[in-house]
């Protein structure tokens, strides 16, 4: 089978097509027929390297961490069966751009109607960390939420579960991102214009958290507006334990997933899908993630022939 990976760690001259076997699933894997796979910042990171001993790479390795699909093959007492259509998080070692991916069943959902395979793929990485850290920040109804680096997935996904726990978002990103995160109901502060921090430190609400999907001199200018110890950062883990806070502590279960994915069925959320590219069009996914700039959700489709 062809996936689109990589053999040693490096910078983007080590993407490649390759032809390798078809993966042989474990007595706790779902294998399945590609359909879809959500491109994130932090596979560029894993490619990269800078992952390394936090997430485990077996050479060749295919690009993304999740995946949805038409099921081949479950483990006998698992709830999926041949035919259905699931998504969830890569197997360890595995990755998700290839004809064929190992799901972790523990963290395979089926995919409810009325959700497309593309919507589906996104849930467990940006979507699954947002979801995790407004959980881990404890907060009440009514209250609000500093959402850093709104426009993107991760912080796209933040903004729309505070507003169905009833939290109140104010998300900062750049100004070419207003009228997306005023969409998602949350207050906006372009970070990209003057006086931005003192227009945010102007809110006449307290601020009792932050989810950070920044970091850097974002997430060290904004904070000290919150509690001690109230910062969860996907993007910066280790700046948001120095300055009281921590990173995310993923949960990765079905449970979390299909609750995820009914909201969107219900269309009480949605996928901001910015960017589509079928999979020959792999390698132009990744570099529209690794820019940086990109806003909302990259997935890369798959419609060929499984044999």
């Amino acid at each position: 089978m062809r996936i689109f990976g990589f053999q040693r760690y490096g910078g983007p001259d080590v993407l490649e097509f390759l032809d390798v076997p078809r993966p042989r699933p474990g007595k706790n894997d779902v294998l399945i027929d590609l359909r879809a796979v959500g491109i994130n910042p932090a596979d560029i990171k894993v490619r990269s390297g800078a992952r390394q001993g936090a997430f485990p790479v077996e050479f060749p390795m295919a690009v993304g961490r999740e995946a949805a699909g038409i099921v081949r093959e479950a483990p006998i007492d698992s709830p999926f069966r041949a035919g259905q259509l699931v998504f969830g998080g890569t197997a360890a070692g595995t990755g998700a751009l290839g004809e064929y991916v190992l799901l972790d069943a523990s963290q395979t959902a089926v995919v409810p109607r009325g959700l497309s395979a593309a919507e589906a793929a996104c849930i467990p990485v940006a979507f699954g960390t947002a979801w995790d850290a407004l959980h881990e920040l404890n907060l009440s109804r009514g209250d609000s939420v500093l959402v850093l680096g709104a426009g993107g997935g991760v912080g796209a996904a933040a903004l729309q579960f505070a507003r169905v726990l009833g939290l109140k978002a104010v998300g900062v990103a750049s100004s070419s991102k207003k009228e997306m995160v005023e969409g998602y109901g949350a207050t906006h502060i372009p970070y990209d214009t003057d006086g931005w921090l003192e227009e945010l430190q102007a809110q006449a609400e307290p601020l009792p958290g932050i989810v950070d999907a920044a970091g850097g001199e974002t997430l060290e200018a904004c904070a000290n507006l919150v509690p001690k110890g109230q910062i969860r950062s996907a993007a910066d883990p280790a700046l948001a334990q120095k300055l009281g806070g921590s990173g995310i502590t993923r949960r990765r279960e079905r449970t979390v997933y299909e609750e995820i994915a009914k909201l969107m069925a219900e269309k009480q959320i949605t996928v901001p899908l910015t960017g589509t590219y079928g999979f020959d069009e792999a390698a132009e996914a990744v570099a529209a993630v690794e820019t940086g700039h990109s806003s909302g959700k990259t997935v890369v489709t798959y419609v060929g022939k499984h044999v």
